[in-house]
């Protein structure tokens, strides 16, 4: 007894909750190894042993790629991600930068608005977005150019939904900052524009891929938007083709083809992680040790 309470004494609780996490890690890895390894197999084998290793092939995946179009759905989500990274970040950093560095008094407020934006869910604007995209794209196959590719509506929403969390981060970063960076900038003539260009962006390079590769791996990963937005199945990203290659799984019982779907989805972004993970965890502790 004494030898139990002593474990939970002052180091015991931090014990326990070392020992959760890496319960919770060891899951998600076992979890991510059973899914890759259950995409080299066929139905059969998968039904009579779930846990086993035989007939391993990667036939699953030639399946689930012609299947679901997955060509073109990777080349879509490819766009629409960069895309909405590239336009994102253009307009985050500047007002990021403004909000971190503004002495005005409607600074503050401004960046608690962002804040708030944290807490709305996506489900609770999914119809206004929709509604957004319907009638701008009826508008410009009307008014404007003829037609109208509704990846680009995608691309505006997807922008307008990661818009708070990436300025809410980045104003928090460049608080972080030193002011004499700017000080010593201005002390050898540089503009201010020239010294946010060369000067504080290049500092705050960390923090900006951190920003970057979260809002990738989001982004990746985003179906619902894409469902409701994306109405030409050739336009579809992945969770979106993925979506579609469950429901054609489903009825072939092709549960290898489908594993190899999901596998197609979430590896490129399990290798992003794991390449940017120890930068990302530095960039997300760097501004709370300044």
């Amino acid at each position: 007894m004494n030898t139990v309470l002593r474990w939970f004494g002052d180091r015991g609780v931090p014990r326990a909750i070392k020992i959760l996490l890496w319960v919770i890690v060891g899951f998600n890895i076992a979890l991510l190894a059973w899914t890759i390894l259950s995409s080299l197999r066929d139905s059969r084998s998968l039904w009579t042993s779930p846990l086993g290793a035989s007939g391993l092939n990667l036939g699953g995946y030639s399946r689930a790629w012609h299947a679901a179009d997955f060509a073109g759905a990777f080349a879509s989500t490819l766009i629409v991600v960069s895309a909405s990274v590239a336009v994102l970040m253009a307009l985050s950093v500047p007002a990021a930068y403004v909000l971190a560095r503004s002495s005005r008094r409607s600074a503050a407020p401004l960046v608690t608005y962002f804040a708030a934006g944290l807490a709305l869910p996506i489900q609770a604007v999914l119809i206004p977005y929709q509604a957004l995209a319907q009638n701008l794209s009826q508008f410009m196959q009307d008014w404007v150019t003829g037609w109208w590719d509704d990846r680009i509506s995608l691309v505006i929403c997807n922008v307008a939904a990661s818009l708070p969390f990436t300025v809410f981060v980045l104003t928090g970063y460049f608080r972080s900052l030193p002011s004499e960076l700017e000080e010593a900038a201005a002390l050898d003539g540089a503009s201010p524009r020239t010294t946010f260009l060369r000067v504080l962006v290049p500092v705050a390079r960390p923090g900006l891929t951190m920003v970057v590769v979260l809002n990738v791996i989001g982004l990746w990963n985003e179906f619902l938007l894409a469902s409701v937005i994306l109405r030409d199945p050739a336009q579809f990203t992945l969770p979106a083709a993925l979506n579609q290659l469950n429901s054609t799984m489903q009825y072939t019982s092709d549960w290898g083809g489908l594993f190899a779907g999901v596998t197609i989805l979430v590896a490129p972004m399990v290798v992003l992680f794991f390449w940017f993970g120890r930068k990302i965890m530095e960039s997300m502790t760097l501004g709370v040790t300044k």
